[in-house]
């Protein structure tokens, strides 16, 4: 079963594998993640962050479940150009209730496929443009807590400090199992090995 893992679960550092195969077992784990971003009322989610070490992840900008038609799923994307800087402030599901400041290119062109097998360019702005680079980034092992300014990230500690600390109760609580089982499984996804989710 999938779920939305916070920091500082191994997988979100973890640098993911190319999609090999699109199939009906990579449909059915990109349908869960869009329950679980709607839940979550996210507008993206990167297959690290439910566990799984390959690079795509989901955008529905509205974070609207009945708005299906603006679903998108990038597999194996690439950034090809970034246009001028922003900063705009920026959250993540894995580390919820925290939110600061990011600078980003404000415009973008990305190719990636989609369900379908199709490659597909896009030119992307503003909101759709923040989306993509953040989402990107968290299959490079990236997180936006990265990307603070010194000032942000001596305000940003504490609570930081408090979503690892939940982690690790739960891992405690066995709901995950220690770091080093964790990095073992994303290995073994990686290579093949597992058909499991590294939780």
């Amino acid at each position: 079963m999938l779920r939305i893992v916070p920091y500082s679960h191994p997988a979100l550092r973890y640098e993911s594998v190319p999609v090999q195969r699109i199939d009906e077992k990579l449909r059915t784990q990109v349908r869960s993640m869009f329950d679980l971003m709607y839940e979550a009322r996210g507008i993206g989610l990167a297959a690290n962050q439910v566990g799984l070490p390959f690079r795509f992840f989901i955008l529905n900008l509205t974070c609207d479940p009945d708005q299906t038609q603006q679903e998108q799923v990038f597999i194996n994307p690439e950034i090809v150009k970034r246009h001028s800087f922003v900063i705009e402030e920026e959250g993540c599901l894995s580390f919820p209730g925290i939110y600061y400041n990011v600078q980003r290119a404000r415009k973008i062109r990305a190719r990636a496929f989609d369900l379908a097998g199709n490659l597909v360019e896009i030119e992307a702005e503003d909101l759709l443009s923040r989306a993509i680079q953040h989402e990107t980034d968290h299959l490079a092992g990236r997180l936006f807590i990265d990307l603070l300014s010194a000032e942000d990230k001596r305000a940003a500690a504490d609570k930081i400090q408090e979503v690892e600390a939940g982690y690790r109760r739960a891992q405690a609580e066995g709901i995950y199992p220690p770091d080093d089982e964790i990095k073992r499984q994303l290995n073994a996804l990686a290579k093949g090995e597992s058909a499991s989710t590294a939780v």
